[in-house]
């Protein structure tokens, strides 16, 4: 294999990650080398929070591209990578740091919620009316439930919850119906 094991999780997933977006023209075009200084990196965080918000349909584009980069992400490194009796923090919770550089960086927000599991974290229990409705959407069949509000596009797209991840998220299953999480990703809009 191409890549020697002692790489860490979030190593890989930013790997990942980083590659998909300089693909997709999220990430900058020329990538400067790994000794950047702090101050040039804050000063570069401050130039991307500042970017112009794109219209409804190219953030429905982004939201759709990455909630399946972070889907694919999580399903692969939770199937290679995870083990339980490892005591290693879960893929879901080693992707929030990435959601966090991506909020510095990008202005993108991301959040997890419940939709017909048992939520991990009670932090991922759909709290605001836009939430249940994703939720409710979700677990009635739909892949994906969307708002624009106040400059924000909203995007919560369907996380397919596999066996592996029943023990844990549905412990005294009765029924083999497949089992949900959303993941929110916001963005900000030009369009109201």
């Amino acid at each position: 294999m191409f890549l020697n094991y002692n790489v860490s999780r979030l190593t890989l997933v930013t790997i990942v990650i980083s590659g998909v977006l300089s693909v997709s023209g999220f990430a900058e075009e020329s990538v400067k080398g790994d000794k950047v200084s702090e101050k040039k990196a804050a000063a570069d965080r401050a130039q991307k929070s500042n970017q112009k918000p794109v219209s409804v349909k190219e953030a429905r584009g982004q939201a759709r591209l990455l909630h399946e980069v972070l889907h694919s992400t999580l399903l692969i490194v939770h199937r290679k990578y995870y083990r339980e009796d490892e005591k290693l923090p879960i893929p879901s919770s080693v992707l929030d740091d990435v959601f966090e550089e991506m909020q510095q960086n990008r202005n993108i927000k991301f959040r997890w919620i419940s939709v017909n599991a048992e939520a991990m974290n009670i932090d991922h229990e759909p709290k605001t009316k836009f939430e249940k409705r994703a939720a409710e959407a979700l677990s009635s069949g739909k892949k994906e439930f969307e708002q624009v509000e106040k400059g924000t596009y909203r995007h919560v797209g369907a996380i397919r919850l596999p066996s592996q991840c029943l023990k844990c998220h549905m412990p005294n299953r009765r029924s083999t119906d497949t089992r949900f999480a959303g993941l929110i990703i916001s963005l900000p809009v030009s369009e109201k």
